[in-house]
């Protein structure tokens, strides 16, 4: 185990709290639970990298506590009426659509090699920032309702967008047109 795995494993620690804290009206304890997530997201990369401590696990649980953590949040914010169901549907069927291609491939011996498109990058930088203006919008009850619509409507278009890159790979993947 490396320091970057046990601060990604301190990230799965956190989700449970941010959650019960959004639940229990403590928005502000959300807030900063979410954000020293991120940081320690930043911080377990940068020593991965930087002290040569890159993992397979890490590059496994890496993604996993980022996609708990979004996912957990996107479909509490959407309980209490903060985002759209509809969004939340969306975000969470892609999630679950790339999981179940994964496993499937895996099922029947045509494993796939995720690798992140820049449309599922950017995706995720809309995904964080969407949560994060929504708990700020809550915590100090300020109205970020424009900015919250035009990043709604940008997760919308980058998580379809992305749920169709990765079905594009799949399908040509299982139909074997990515050896040429």
């Amino acid at each position: 185990m490396t320091i970057p795995n046990y601060i990604t494993i301190f990230r799965f620690i956190l989700v449970p709290f941010i959650v019960m804290a959004l639940l229990s009206g403590y928005v502000g304890a959300a807030l900063a639970g979410f954000i020293v997530a991120g940081v320690s997201d930043g911080v377990d990369g940068f020593i991965a990298r930087r002290y040569n401590q890159k993992s397979d696990l890490g590059a496994y649980l890496d993604p996993i506590a980022d996609k708990v953590l979004l996912v957990s949040l996107y479909v509490v914010l959407g309980f209490l009426k903060e985002l759209p169901v509809w969004l939340v549907v969306i975000v969470v069927s892609r999630d679950i659509f790339i999981i179940g291609a994964v496993v499937l491939g895996t099922v029947i011996d045509r494993p796939v090699a995720m690798h992140p498109l820049l449309v599922s990058k950017a995706n995720t930088v809309f995904q964080i920032i969407l949560v994060a203006v929504t708990l700020a919008d809550i915590t100090f009850d300020y109205s970020f309702a424009g900015i919250r619509a035009v990043l709604t409507w940008g997760v919308a278009l980058l998580t379809v967008a992305s749920a169709t890159a990765y079905l594009v790979a799949w399908t040509k993947h299982m139909a074997g047109y990515d050896k040429d």
